[in-house]
């Protein structure tokens, strides 16, 4: 089954995460593995929820580019990640 990446950093700004979006290119050349992918901003900062093939294709993108463009940005703090394996994924209209 899929893993299920919740993601949230209260340091990232919305101006922060389009700085890195636009760096790591994920839309353009999607990373390997990568199911799906949403962000928002909460009352408590910024929250990303992502779908991969493995919890190894997550560590893959992590190192070899979102860490870099995180870098670049200069955006600050360490995020709260949390990875599960899914039980059933649903998504009619994506």
């Amino acid at each position: 089954m899929a893993t299920v990446m919740l993601m949230h950093w209260p340091e990232v700004t919305k101006e922060k995460y389009e700085e890195v979006r636009r760096s790591v290119k994920w839309e353009e050349d999607p990373p390997d593995g990568g199911k799906f992918h949403t962000a928002w901003m909460g009352s408590d900062g910024f929250h990303v929820l992502d779908l991969w093939e493995s919890p190894q294709h997550f560590d893959t993108f992590v190192k070899d580019r979102l860490t870099p463009g995180v870098a670049a940005a200069g955006v600050q703090g360490q995020p709260k990640v949390e990875l599960a394996e899914t039980l059933s994924i649903f998504a009619p209209n994506v």
